[in-house]
Formats: structure tokens, sequence, C-alpha cells
């Protein structure tokens, strides 16, 4: 079963935190000039409009990236230096949002292939069909086509192959759907099997916070890996809670059923957790709803 499509979540508070963390993960690696292999083992179709039937219809980036921005644009000269680069990088890569407008989403490869200078490499995986096709027309049209391989399989299996990279250096982004239980425990195995073959890379999965066991256990499980490795770690949650008036028509626009996601980051940068301690409480009062709104952030160190 493959329903699952991300245009209809572009731009939300999980892409928020996600693309927050890999922005801050990217820009950390690049400080050494040894190349680094992205990967990107769940990739969608890479680039997002935030103007047609798909995101409309869930509207979901209004308590997404779009109210970001608000909160910026109202008082920019109180915006976290993570948040601000998170910001910066959209208006980067669509230069209509100089204007207001940000018609544009990028996904993750989009984000990833931004940062590729020309000794980095970067490998994606999509299974989708009509994704896949998306994400290969989009990637076609860039300058630095030639170093991203598009993969029309699972990622969870094409990632053993790539590990460890000549370079020494790597990006792992996990992000499935979780539209299957088992995707739960393929990022645990997957996992387990990464870092055997290679230790030292960077890997950050992204996870739904839902009333579901698997989704409840994942952490735990990623921070058992991480401390029986001796690797450091990072999780870190973001919800914006529940504004509890009763539901009409246009209040649930901008309004999802998943109103929490975390990411658990292996060997991450010692940058990162001062960067979310000073992100999070303003993301919060930027995107929270109400009751239930708020953060989490732990970390610990290895061997």
């Amino acid at each position: 079963m493959l329903s699952y499509r991300h245009a209809f979540h572009a731009g939300n508070h999980a892409d928020v935190l996600k693309h927050s963390v890999l922005l801050a993960l990217l820009q950390y690696l690049k400080q050494k000039d040894g190349g680094v292999l992205m990967v990107d083992t769940h990739s969608g179709a890479g680039l997002y409009r935030l103007d047609k039937e798909q995101a409309l219809t869930s509207g979901e980036s209004l308590q997404g990236i779009h109210a970001v921005r608000q909160a910026a644009a109202n008082k920019p000269d109180k915006v976290p230096e993570m948040v601000q680069a998170y910001l910066d990088m959209m208006t980067g890569l669509h230069p209509e949002a100089r204007e207001g407008e940000l018609r544009h989403y990028p996904g993750s490869p989009w984000i990833m292939q931004s940062a590729l200078r020309p000794q980095d490499s970067l490998k994606v995986f999509e299974v989708h069909p009509s994704d896949a096709r998306l994400l290969e027309r989009n990637v076609a049209e860039l300058d630095n086509a030639s170093q991203i391989q598009l993969n029309r399989k699972d990622g969870f299996t094409g990632l053993k192959a790539l590990l460890p990279p000549p370079s020494r250096r790597a990006l792992v982004l996990m992000d499935p759907s979780y539209e299957l239980k088992h995707d739960y425990a393929s990022v645990v195995s997957t996992m387990e099997d990464a870092l055997r073959r290679f230790a030292t890379g960077t890997y950050a999965i992204w996870y739904p916070v839902i009333g579901r066991q698997e989704a409840h256990s994942l952490p735990k499980k990623l921070k058992s890996l991480a401390q029986t490795a001796g690797r450091s770690w990072l999780h870190t949650t973001l919800s914006i809670g529940a504004d509890g008036a009763a539901p009409t028509a246009e209040s649930q626009r901008g309004k999802t059923k998943m109103r929490a996601s975390g990411m658990f980051v292996i060997n991450p940068p010692y940058t990162l957790e001062s960067g979310l301690r000073e992100s999070l409480p303003w993301l919060v009062k930027a995107i929270g709803l109400g009751k239930g709104q708020g953060f989490t952030l732990e970390s610990g160190e290895g061997r």
C-alpha cells in the first residue's frame, strides 16, 4: 500500500522541525572541506506547490511555514539564528518569497541538493511511482543534477550498499511516512545495521508523535542503539497542541490530526542542542495552538 503523498502535508509543523534540524546539520558538515555523502531514504517529490489543490486541501502549511514567516515578520529582531537560517534558505531557493508570497516548499532532497558542493554527492530513494516521476523531473532541471542519484527502490535496503562512504563522512535522513506499522521496526533494524557499517555517520530520524505504541517506543529504541554503539545522540519533539474550539469547516483549515513530531539525531554536532534550545520556545509561540503545545529536548554523550 502506497497511498501517502507528502504534497498534502508540505510545509506543516513537522516539516518546520525536520528541515530546521536538517539545515543545521548540513551547515555544520560543510565547515570542513572533505566531501559528504548525503542520503535521503524516503524522498517524496522533492518540491511542492503550496498554492495548489493538494496543499490547499489540507491547509497544514498555515500552521507551519506560513505561521513561522508571519511571526518572523512581526518581530524580525527576535528570530533565533537557526530559524532565520531556515527562512533564509526558503528565500534563497524561491525568490518570490522576498515579495511576501511563498508558492513553493522544498522537500528534504531539495534542501540537501542546495547544500551540495563539488566534492559532495546526494543519493535519494523513492518507491511511490507518481512521486518518483515528479522527483526525476524536478531533479533533471537542476544545474547539479549530475551529483544526484535517483533510486526507485526501498531506501531502507538501499542504504546498506552506501555505507561506509569513501569520504568517511555522511549525513543520512530517514523519514518514512510510517504509513505501515513495520516502518518503525525497519527504522530500528536499518539504523542498527548502519551503525555497524559506519558508526561515525550523522543520522537524522524523523517520526510522528501519535497515539501508537510503535511511535512511543521508537526514540527509546534509537537511544538504546546509540548508547550500545557508544555514540552521542539528541532527541527533540515539537507539539503545536490544539486550541480546544469546536471544529468548523473554516477552523479545520490549517489543522492536522498529527499534532507533534520528533527528530532523533545520532552523532549530532555540538552546536545543534544550543540552537534548538534557543529556537524551540520561539517556534512554540509562533505555531502553537493551545492545550498540549510545547517541546522536549534531551541528549546523551557517547563513549
